[in-house]
């Protein structure tokens, strides 16, 4: 089927413009550090173009997608990390998290959590953040080898709530670049083709062959949005790891860098066309536990996860054609069209849906309440 399979990253292309913040974005500092080598090496694609027809590459991302997570700040700066261990830290950017000790966190599940910043660098542009509730999860895995080649195709991701989801793809175009931005001193970083946009400060770069953190995504050198650096996880590992050993000693008392702006955090409307989506990108990877738990506890109540996951076993990918979300008092009404790719005894079959969706919270986690929908064709 020619249809974008990841229906989280439908808005890729607009991101890149969207502003979000708590993003350091470097536009004349710094090419004039740079040495004088071409910085563009090749152009960079959507992930969704990119995975057409590879089913490794859309498991690399789908299951980075979990460990990914959005930051909000109380001034309402955004930014984005990962989980790095089983203690529940996340790796982020000094600068997302910068004048704060306590954070929110969203997941890819759609939970707000509470956040405390264990360690931040001064110079460093680096932070850990300890999330209690994520203790225990797998995270991602860092790549044991110290560097990277020119050449190795890597995807960048960002926050996954809403338009913050980013996934962009591109290759290592450069090593050992260096260069500093008051007050972080930024050595040795990678050169990427594939763009840090505002939602990607602070998420991971991540190799596209293996799935391994190669590094922390950072900074964008040009409106071009064809040129990012990412700090390799060689280079930070022992520091993160001495903070998650000792949290909260000698934390710095830092102020966020003039060069960030302010956004707002995604509306509930958004946030409820990411649970929609997420809740079919679930159901094309067959991940029917994930998919299973966003529905609200009426109907899980009346629906078991056996039945559920029954429903869906012959239902292959699904691609979301069009979707909107309306807000209808403390809940959000979501009304998507689909295709889905049905596996029946005659063969595979192509159907159209239309479907509305009740959204609402509880226990603050915001719910797929209810559903009904319609055939259109097949």
């Amino acid at each position: 089927m020619n249809k974008a399979w990841i229906v989280s990253s439908i808005a890729s292309v607009v991101i890149v413009a969207a502003g979000i913040g708590s993003f350091m974005y470097i536009n004349r500092t710094v090419p004039a550090q740079l040495p004088n080598k071409p910085l563009v090496a090749t152009v960079t694609t959507k992930a969704t173009q990119a995975s057409k027809g590879n089913p490794a590459l859309k498991d690399v991302i789908f299951n980075t997608q979990k460990k990914v997570v959005m930051i909000e700040l109380d001034d309402g700066s955004l930014g984005s990390g990962f989980l790095y261990n089983k203690q529940g830290d996340i790796i982020t950017n000094a600068h997302v998290v910068a004048g704060a000790l306590n954070v929110k966190v969203k997941t890819a599940d759609a939970r707000t959590l509470d956040g405390k910043v264990i360690g931040m660098g001064t110079d460093m542009d680096i932070a850990v953040v300890r999330v209690p509730e994520l203790a225990d999860t797998e995270p991602l895995a860092l790549a044991q080898n110290s560097n990277a080649d020119v050449g190795d195709n890597v995807l960048a991701l960002g926050s996954p709530l809403g338009l913050q989801n980013t996934i962009t793809t591109g290759i290592i175009s450069g090593v050992g670049r260096d260069f500093t931005i008051d007050p972080y001193v930024y050595t040795n970083l990678y050169q990427i083709s594939a763009p840090i946009a505002p939602g990607n400060s602070g998420g991971p770069l991540i190799h596209a062959d293996t799935g391994e953190v190669l590094g922390i995504n950072s900074a964008m050198a040009s409106e071009s949005n064809t040129i990012g650096f990412s700090i390799p996880v060689s280079e930070i590992q022992e520091t993160v790891q001495k903070w998650s050993k000792n949290p909260g000693k000698d934390l710095p008392k830092t102020s966020k860098p003039a060069t960030d702006t302010v956004s707002d955090a995604p509306s509930v409307q958004d946030d409820a066309q990411y649970i929609v989506s997420y809740f079919y990108e679930s159901l094309s990877m067959q991940d029917y536990v994930t998919a299973y738990s966003l529905l609200g506890s009426r109907w899980q109540s009346n629906l078991s996860y056996a039945d559920f996951r029954q429903g869906y076993i012959q239902t292959g990918e699904v691609s979301i054609d069009s979707i909107i979300a309306s807000k209808d008092g403390d809940q959000v009404k979501v009304t998507v069209e689909i295709t889905a790719e049905e596996r029946k005894d005659s063969g595979t079959v192509y159907s159209s849906y239309k479907l509305d969706y009740v959204l609402g919270y509880e226990n603050d986690i915001l719910k797929i309440l209810s559903g009904e929908g319609k055939k259109l064709t097949s």
